[in-house]
């Protein structure tokens, strides 16, 4: 019997358990046939942001809110950074990408408190995307009276969404939340799945200006392993939401750890940026050593092993054991310094 890597994420049929997140590399057709034969088993297009949706909403003669109508004056010095253009544009560009591909096309919605996301999923659809990511960034905190009336929001929003579609719609959230199991189980009415995390760029300070600016950077290489915790929380109180673990995923062991976790699939992108499309492939060959070595012929036999989480006593003696460990320099390795430091605890060296 032949090893089988195939698997469904919230619906969606994939021959790998391999999504190149979104970026703007996918837009480009070369690249997509690159990333499918290297073993994809689907494609994410960047984000279409909330701004370009109202303004194709005033276009088609809808109405806009007095919130959409202020979120627009204040992106009017960020329409020239956009990947596409336009709205028109991204619906032209899926179309053309589904119409050429044989591996699943997901499109990205970037915001949440647009009204015409309703309309725009619905043309998305009729483009032949095989389903939505809505990528949730809520605006700046002034604009809500609580926690809870963002969350509320967000609910609104995927129920929505999820009322004029009938392809998957998948939520990727970022961790400033209070409770992603909670939230999870509130968005099993709208959601098939949720992306866990998503990233924003940093906010830095010019020392010089005094003026602050955003950069983007690749996730480090194995970071995709701080997610494991999380995972193992969500998928336990709540394993009927399909999951995707996304951030740092950059070898076999990182896709191997996040599957055992409760994760169906692992968005993978940095790591196509730094060493290509190829290590898709390296990561699948070393998923099917690791399914041979412990004789596994489907991905579900690998979910049949995932680990229990910990109970809560077991939970907080490893919590506690964690933060109350010393670190000391190994002494069997004497790559492993020593640190030492003066009185007012300053790094002297060994």
């Amino acid at each position: 019997m032949s090893m089988s890597l195939e698997t469904n994420y919230g619906g969606l049929h994939l021959a790998t358990p391999i999504i190149v997140g979104a970026c703007p590399m996918t837009m480009q057709e070369a690249v997509r046939v690159t990333l499918q034969s290297a073993g994809a088993g689907a494609i994410v297009f960047p984000s279409l942001f909330e701004e370009q949706v109202i303004l194709w909403s005033q276009k088609n003669g809808h109405s806009i809110s007095g919130q959409e109508q202020r979120l627009l004056e204040r992106s009017k010095h960020s329409h020239s950074n956009w990947a596409v253009p336009d709205a028109d544009t991204y619906l032209a560009m899926v179309n053309r990408a589904t119409a050429t591909r044989t591996i699943p096309v997901i499109a990205s919605l970037n915001g949440f408190t647009a009204g015409g996301w309703t309309d725009f999923a619905g043309e998305l659809q009729e483009v032949g995307v095989a389903a939505i990511e809505l990528n949730i960034h809520h605006s700046i905190a002034s604009e809500y009276k609580s926690a809870a009336e963002i969350e509320t929001t967000v609910l609104d929003a995927v129920r929505d969404i999820d009322a004029a579609i009938t392809i998957p719609l998948f939520v990727k959230l970022d961790r400033n939340f209070t409770s992603i199991p909670h939230l999870a189980a509130q968005l099993l009415s709208g959601a098939q799945g949720l992306v866990l995390y998503g990233r924003s760029p940093a906010v830095d300070i010019c020392l010089d200006s005094f003026k602050l600016s955003s950069k983007w950077k690749l996730s480090r290489a194995g970071v995709g392993t701080d997610s494991i915790e999380s995972l193992m929380q969500v998928h336990g109180f709540c394993p009927a939401m399909a999951l995707a673990a996304s951030g740092g995923i950059a070898h076999a062991d990182d896709l191997i750890k996040v599957l055992l976790a409760g994760a169906d699939v692992g968005m993978v992108t940095s790591a196509i940026y730094r060493e290509g499309p190829d290590v898709i492939r390296t990561m699948l060959d070393g998923l099917r050593v690791f399914m041979e070595k412990h004789q596994m012929q489907s991905l579900w036999d690998l979910q049949q092993k995932r680990p229990l989480e910990f109970n809560s006593e077991e939970a907080r003696a490893a919590y506690v054991a964690a933060l109350s460990a010393r670190l000391k320099g190994n002494e069997s390795d004497p790559a492993t310094p020593t640190l030492h430091s003066d009185r007012w605890g300053h790094v002297t060296g060994g």
